[in-house]
């Protein structure tokens, strides 16, 4: 069984807050998640059915425009892997920002902007443990 990297208490008052993570699991609010996810300091939506940035498609990206960011940060899993550009060329083309890394440096950013209160959508990508 992995650790968990736990994050200090953050003084966030409302909103989704990633309080933990390690390669099988976020933590959001002190609640344990094992599949992929899409969060904003607003909205989570507890299932993203992706299991690998290799298998990204524009489905997944309209899923994550749907929460009308300002900027988007997609985790891809345990290491970083850069997604061919016209997979997600519609967030480029609706002048969204958006951003690769792996997933544990996606939890901590996404804690960042969020607490500097940007309007930040994070689809964090989690590999299944079966």
């Amino acid at each position: 069984m992995t650790k968990q990297m736990k994050f200090a208490q953050d003084c966030q008052q409302e909103g989704y807050v990633i309080t933990a993570y390690d390669k099988n699991s976020i933590s959001i609010n002190g609640k344990t998640f094992s599949k992929s996810l899409i969060v904003s300091s607003r909205k989570l939506q507890q299932s993203w059915d992706i299991a690998a940035i290799k298998s990204l498609q524009e489905n997944h990206i309209e899923q994550v425009l749907s929460f009308n960011p300002e900027l988007i940060i997609i985790g891809t899993g345990n290491t970083l892997v850069f997604p061919a550009v016209e997979v997600y060329s519609s967030i480029i083309e609706r002048g969204i920002g958006v951003d690769f890394m792996d997933t544990g440096a996606a939890c901590r950013t996404y804690n960042i902007l969020m607490s500097e209160g940007r309007d930040v959508v994070a689809g964090l990508i989690l590999k299944p443990l079966f």
